[in-house]
């Protein structure tokens, strides 16, 4: 097991999952560049030899791999998973009482402070990943905070909240920005310390055990500490102290510390997020700086997110793997749900589940799912989904991970007239810009259920489109994309659909329609639709429908459902590579250069 993250690098070079980069890169734009360039061929962990600007090496693409994710945990990745069936049944627990002294023997331990030196903001690598980010962030970063009702390391909270270092109105080496989203622990922590009318003390941990990183990500059942799921799955206790009145990870690499007053925000953003876009510059908590220290020579961890699949899909990949059927057993009648990380993991959920409640009835309909559908948008970080597709199990039917068999069970089977299920203006995704504001939008249930009702079309059909209608393209079995002209407004939408509807009101092997910027483009593969047209729609203002009706205030459509999937003036912008940066990434895979015949 590793003590510290050195020790994993050095693992991980023994075992050629590891390539050091010695020529000096630079921090803006170019480090990002080539983590993004070795993740897209599956190379190997990145170790920066030379950071412009900074006294300290870093590395990426640790996680690259699910396969290097499950290597990183080999010794007790089979521990956590049996721990995890566990979790809603102590009593079985107890009758395995080996399993039960290993959580217990992981319980966090606190050390002396030692071994730690003071630095600044301004030395630490100052990572720009996308040309119009708003300054440097840690990608990596470990937030601790504690209860100020009930303080002490046992009722903490480790996550993994953005923290910008420079850029906007921050004070460079005096402030930093701390961006959370909602239903995060740390918004309830200093709420509390809100109410006391004290600041809450942040500490921010980069660096250690890989195991630690993890721990911040999984999502854990309410009162289990991140701190003890480090210590199972890292094989060692989690080693922390005390000093100035804050806790320190003492394997880390590096911490700052630091203290959040009531009321004080400032803008933070823009930021390259697991969208594919920018989130943009919005209010949040702006944290005093109180000190910042490293270890002897310190390792800086980061990864680049943008547009899915990135390295944190193997962090999604491995908490799938560990927790297994977890969540199916809270929720019952549930067999499975799958948050598409092609689609942004948010704006996408596809479930399966039981159909039980009238087994006296020969029509099949969606009923039990509906129930179930309202449990899982109950239910932590599944509350901010905005598209839930969800399926009755029967004979035969595919996995939720099976998503383009999963598309075809559905068309098969949906009735738009029934089986659609809206809640508007509510809560999505902080980094989802389709909606209305920020946290603001709409989420659709689309729940189907019984006997197949029609045959889906595979081929293109010979479509009478109206005039800035144009290319249509079969995406899946029952899906056509159809291009049309750049989005203007609401008003101009709705009339140029209705003259859509207009032509296509027998279409129905095709019950999906998506219009689109670019039919060619949303058509090339399957993740270009899911991510293209569950980020660019809301649905209580994007769905439309041939032959559309109200009836005692349900929405429903007799044909082909349409979602409006193109741009819209309110979105945030797409990410982009700068040409110049890549060029200077080619150069380092020619002859005799560190990424030689690895790019």
């Amino acid at each position: 097991m590793y003590r510290n993250l050195q020790e994993c690098i050095t693992d991980l070079e023994k075992n050629g999952q590891l390539v050091r980069v010695k020529e000096e890169v630079d921090p803006y734009l170019e480090m990002a560049a080539i983590h993004l360039r070795v993740f897209d061929k599956k190379g190997p962990a990145l170790l920066f030899e030379k950071v412009k600007g900074s006294p300290f090496r870093a590395v990426s693409n640790i996680f690259g791999t699910i396969e290097r994710s499950r290597f990183l945990f080999r010794d007790s990745i089979n521990t956590v998973k049996k721990l995890a069936g566990f979790r809603n049944d102590t009593l079985q627990l107890l009758r395995h009482p080996g399993l039960a002294l290993k959580a217990r023997a992981s319980f966090p331990k606190q050390v002396p402070f030692s071994g730690f030196e003071e630095t600044t903001i301004d030395k630490l690598p100052q990572l720009v990943c996308w040309p119009k980010d708003g300054g440097a962030f840690v990608t990596l970063p470990l937030v601790y905070t504690e209860d100020a009702d009930q303080p002490g390391i046992m009722r903490s909270n480790l996550g993994m909240y953005r923290i910008q270092l420079s850029g906007n109105n921050y004070i460079l080496n005096k402030e930093v920005g701390l961006h959370y989203q909602l239903h995060r622990g740390i918004g309830v922590h200093q709420t509390k310390a809100n109410a006391k009318g004290k600041p809450l003390k942040v500490s921010v941990f980069i660096g250690g055990p890989p195991a630690n990183i993890f721990s911040a990500v999984m999502p854990l059942p309410e009162g289990m500490s991140e701190l003890t799921f480090a210590g199972v799955l890292g094989g060692r206790k989690f080693r922390y102290a005390y000093h100035d009145g804050y806790c320190i990870s003492t394997d880390a690499d590096f911490i700052i510390t630091g203290e959040v007053w009531p009321g004080e925000n400032k803008p933070e953003g823009p930021f390259g997020d697991h969208f594919g876009y920018y989130s943009l510059v919005h209010d949040f908590p702006v944290m005093r700086v109180h000190k910042v220290w490293h270890r002897k020579n310190a390792i800086w961890p980061f990864t680049v997110v943008g547009r899915p699949p990135q390295e944190d899909t193997a962090f999604g990949a491995l908490i799938h793997e560990l927790t297994g059927d977890v969540l199916p057993n809270e929720i019952p009648g549930l067999k499975e749900v799958h948050a598409v990380d092609a689609a942004g993991v948010h704006p996408l959920l596809l479930a399966v589940g039981s159909e039980r409640y009238t087994p006296y009835i020969k029509e099949r309909k969606p009923q039990e799912v509906l129930t179930i559908a309202n449990h899982i948008l109950g239910t932590g970080q599944m509350s901010l989904a905005k598209y839930l597709f969800i399926t009755a199990k029967e004979d035969g039917s595919p996995s939720a991970h099976d998503v383009p068999g999963y598309f075809h069970f559905l068309l098969e089977r949906v009735d738009w007239s029934r089986d659609l299920h809206f809640q508007t203006n509510t809560t999505i995704d902080t980094l989802d810009y389709s909606g209305s504001g920020l946290n603001s939008g709409s989420k659709v249930v689309i729940a189907a259920a019984g006997e197949k009702k029609r045959e889906l079309g595979t081929q293109t059909p010979a479509l009478d489109l109206p005039e800035d209608f144009s290319a249509p393209r079969v995406v899946l079995p029952g899906i056509i994309a159809v291009k049309t002209k750049k989005y203007s407004n609401s008003k101009n939408a709705s009339d140029d659909i209705s003259r859509l509807t207009s032509r296509i009101s027998d279409l129905t092997a095709f019950p999906l329609i998506i219009l689109c910027d670019d039919s060619e483009f949303l058509a090339a593969n399957i993740n270009n639709f899911l991510w293209a047209t569950f980020t660019r729609s809301n649905p209580s203002s994007d769905i439309y429908g041939v032959d559309s009706f109200i009836e005692n205030k349900h929405w429903g459509c007799r044909g082909s459902l349409i979602i409006d999937a193109r741009v819209k003036p309110y979105h945030a912008p797409v990410l982009e590579k700068d040409p110049m940066i890549e060029k200077r990434v080619d150069a380092l895979g020619e002859k005799g250069r560190s990424l030689y015949r690895i790019i």
